[in-house]
């Protein structure tokens, strides 16, 4: 039977403000100059919803915000990119969250005000939504802190309602990590965390030895990688996607979120493993050929074009 939608995405919304071409790192008490500045789509949760909906994959989203400038701004982006809105729930105690990026050569350093996303809950996801997809996806469950104590409930009623799961972490601000993952990933298909959110999680060092750490609960373990692309497990495969390397990166905010869109895209149509990792090692690298999570995918004609004048590649 057909869903309404293909995915439903719980999570943090927030705005972006990304200072990029900054001549030397700040430190303490001195002052440096950006050249460049940018407003735009923030929070991993809105990231991946709004590149996934580009895509072609018909995305709900469920988290909150208040009505206030950055949230009217996240609401509208959204709804240019055909993300159903319906189920994002408004409060007045607390206002859109915020997140300044700076932008230095191929990292960043980031400083968030969590806001209304500290006030999302399980209870603001109707139990209907359970049932008019085919797939949930969770990011940032750290910054979601009223969700994170629900998060083993919430998928496994997503399972038990017939559908497919997938998390990526992100970084957890205050560096506990207490989530029990082992229990976690029971009940998530695919779980896409990078290498530095895995040595935490785990506490070790080596990926592969972090990766053995889960192996006997998870399912699929997919790890960005940066430079070195991603790797993946399921069962006894594995898979090395190189990546595509642009030398002209402007940034590298949001890629991460952008390459969890390509993978799911390609999971829930029922491509192989070694077809989603590719797909998403390509998406995530588009990414970084504009500022900010979202402006590479203004439709999928750009992202197309990107793809082939950028990389040699046809979607």
């Amino acid at each position: 039977m057909k869903k309404e939608f293909d995915v439903v995405v719980a999570g943090e919304l927030n705005v972006d403000i990304i200072l990029n071409q900054i001549n030397k790192f700040p430190e303490l008490g001195k002052e440096v100059v950006a050249d460049k500045m940018t407003v735009t789509v923030g929070s991993s949760s809105a990231i991946f919803a709004s590149n996934l909906s580009v895509l072609g994959t018909n995305v709900a989203f469920v988290g909150t915000m208040a009505r206030d400038s950055f949230g009217q701004f996240m609401l509208a982006r959204l709804q240019e990119k055909k993300v159903n809105t319906d189920h994002i729930v408004f409060t007045k105690e607390k206002s859109t969250g915020a997140t300044v990026a700076l932008s230095f050569d191929e990292d960043r350093a980031m400083v968030t005000y969590p806001g209304a996303m500290s006030l999302f809950q399980i209870t603001h996801i109707p139990d209907t939504l359970f049932h008019r997809a085919r797939h949930l996806h969770v990011s940032s469950i750290f910054l979601s802190t009223g969700l994170k104590k629900d998060i083993y409930k919430l998928f496994q009623k997503a399972k038990s309602s017939g559908m497919t799961t997938s998390l990526d972490p992100q970084w957890d601000p205050d560096e506990r990590w207490d989530i029990d993952f082992k229990k976690l990933l029971e009940v998530v298909d695919v779980f896409i965390p990078n290498e530095n959110e895995l040595r935490a999680i785990t506490g070790m060092d080596d990926i592969r030895s972090a990766v053995s750490q889960l192996r006997a609960e998870a399912n699929i373990v997919v790890v960005k990688s940066g430079r070195d692309g991603a790797f993946l497990w399921k069962g006894e495969l594995f898979i090395h996607q190189p990546a595509f390397l642009n030398d002209n990166v402007v940034d590298t905010i949001g890629a991460g979120d952008s390459f969890g869109a390509g993978f799911i895209h390609q999971f829930i149509q029922g491509k192989t493993m070694e077809e989603c990792l590719e797909f998403a090692t390509l998406i995530g690298a588009i990414n970084t050929t504009r500022a900010g999570g979202t402006t590479a995918f203004q439709n999928l004609s750009e992202v197309k074009a990107i793809a082939e004048l950028t990389f040699n590649q046809k979607i």
